[in-house]
This record gives structure tokens, C-alpha cells and sequence, in this order.
């Protein structure tokens, strides 16, 4: 046992005192950052992991674009051999049609009947005067930029332009019509996607040539007396727009698609 004077007891108390006194400095905390790293680090981790499962060897942000080009042109390659089958069959239906009206009157007669009608109905070829209309979009410049006071839509052959056309040379007189070597008949309906046409389900880019046979005259007075056509032909300049108009011996196909009707209505 240790034995002290009383004014060293007094001095350790006093400085015990002091001691208790002052402020305690405050154990540091860890910082936030010391905590969080592991937790990204693991959802880094977690994240590769997933990306790497689902990529199953393969690279997920590949261009798919030539992929898509590829499945175009096979959809439309088979959209070819089924209008050529198609074709096929129509010889050989007309082929068996012709082979029993040799036989059968009933046929032979309503054969007759359907031929009277096939040239009205769009179904032979036609040549003779007429009036070729062509529209185009606007020629895309673009270190020239849009001219002033024009938007992209100005600068594209729309729907209505074409319907325009369509309909001035019906009220001119047209005989026979083709929109793009494609014969227009009675339920032929003229649609645009974009700037593209949608015709009898073919897609058909710019420019857009409209051919009708009938008297020259009546068909230029038709697109001249159109306020559609009018219109169009107000911005070819301002705008670039292409609009030609030719008079000269024209050929219409026959109508080569399919005939079945969705929907009819009896006239009364």
C-alpha cells in the first residue's frame, strides 16, 4: 500500500476535478461515403451479373438495323412469290373457265357477260391520249436549310395533293386511271404514311406519277378548275415542290390484285 502526503491527495483531486469539467471531445463518426461504397460496389456487382445472364454471350446494345433491313426484304420477297401464285392461279382458273364454256352453256354465257364488263370494271389494258401528272417532294438541302417560312411538312407531297389530282381528272373525264403503274379502280383508296404512298397495300415513295386516259383538254381544264390542285401548284415555287404535267399517248395497266370485296352496299 502506497502512502501519500495530503497535498498530493489534494492536488490529484483538484486535477480530477478539472478534468471533469471540460469538455469531452466527441468520438468521430465514420463517414457516410466509408458506408456507401461497398453497398455500390455490390449493386456494380449485382448489376454486371444480370446484364451478363441476359446477354447470354451477345451484345445487347448491337444495331439492330441491318437485322430489320433484312427482315424488309424477306417479307417482301415473300410478299412476291404470293402475288405470283396468285397470278398462277388466276391463269388457271380462267384457263378451266374457258375449257368448260366449250361445253357448258350457262358458263359460256355468263363468261360472255363478265367479258362486256371487264374493260369498265379496270380489268384490261387501255391506251390512248391522256395527261401525266407527277408530284415530288422538295429536293432536301441541308446546307441551305428550310426555305423561309417553311416547316418539313411543307416540304413533302401530302395526301390530299394527290387526291387532288386524282379527283380533278375523274371530274375531267378520265376514261382509266393508274397511280404509279397501279390500276385505280372504283374501291381503290389512296393513303399516304409519311411520305410515302399506301396503294392497294404497296408502299410507293416520291415521286408520285398519276396517269389518265381521256380528252387532254377536259383533263387539264379538271386540274386547272381543282382548287386542291391550285393550291399545290401556289407553293411548287415558294416551297421546291416538283408538279410536272405532260400530254401524251398513255398505256393504263389492267388491275392485277385481288377483287374480293370486305364490304358492299346495295344502291337503292
Amino acid at each position: 500500500m502506497e502512502y501519500t502526503s495530503g497535498a498530493a491527495s489534494w492536488q490529484k483531486a483538484l486535477r480530477r476535478a478539472v478534468v471533469a469539467l471540460l469538455p469531452r471531445k466527441r468520438r468521430q463518426r465514420r463517414p457516410g461515403w466509408s458506408i456507401g461504397v461497398p453497398l455500390i460496389a455490390a449493386a456494380a456487382g449485382l448489376l454486371f451479373t444480370t446484364t451478363a445472364t441476359t446477354a447470354s454471350g451477345t451484345a445487347l446494345r448491337e444495331d439492330r438495323r441491318p437485322q430489320l433491313t433484312q427482315l424488309i426484304e424477306d417479307r417482301r420477297e415473300q410478299v412476291a412469290a404470293g402475288e405470283r401464285q396468285a397470278a398462277r392461279l388466276r391463269a388457271e382458273v380462267e384457263s378451266s373457265t374457258a375449257d368448260l364454256a366449250d361445253s357448258d352453256e350457262p358458263i359460256r354465257d355468263q363468261r360472255d357477260r363478265a367479258a362486256v364488263n371487264r374493260q369498265s370494271a379496270g380489268f384490261t389494258a387501255l391506251t390512248g391520249a391522256g395527261v401525266t401528272v407527277e408530284l415530288n417532294d422538295a429536293p432536301r438541302l441541308p446546307e441551305q436549310g428550310l426555305p423561309k417560312g417553311a416547316s418539313n411538312d411543307d416540304l413533302v407531297v401530302h395526301q390530299q395533293d394527290v387526291q387532288a389530282v386524282v379527283n380533278a381528272l375523274w371530274a375531267g373525264g378520265a376514261e382509266a386511271m393508274s397511280i404509279m403503274n397501279v390500276r385505280v379502280l372504283a374501291t381503290s383508296a389512296v393513303r399516304c404514311v409519311g411520305n410515302t404512298l399506301l396503294l392497294h397495300g404497296r408502299v410507293y415513295s416520291p415521286p408520285f406519277k398519276i396517269v389518265a386516259i381521256g380528252d387532254p383538254a377536259a383533263l387539264q381544264q379538271g386540274l386547272a378548275a381543282s382548287e386542291g390542285v391550285r393550291v399545290f401548284k401556289g407553293v411548287v415555287k415558294d416551297f421546291h415542290l416538283g408538279y410536272q404535267e405532260t400530254v401524251s399517248t398513255v398505256t393504263v395497266p389492267a388491275f392485277e390484285d385481288s377483287t374480293a370485296l370486305r364490304a358492299a352496299t346495295v344502291p337503292r
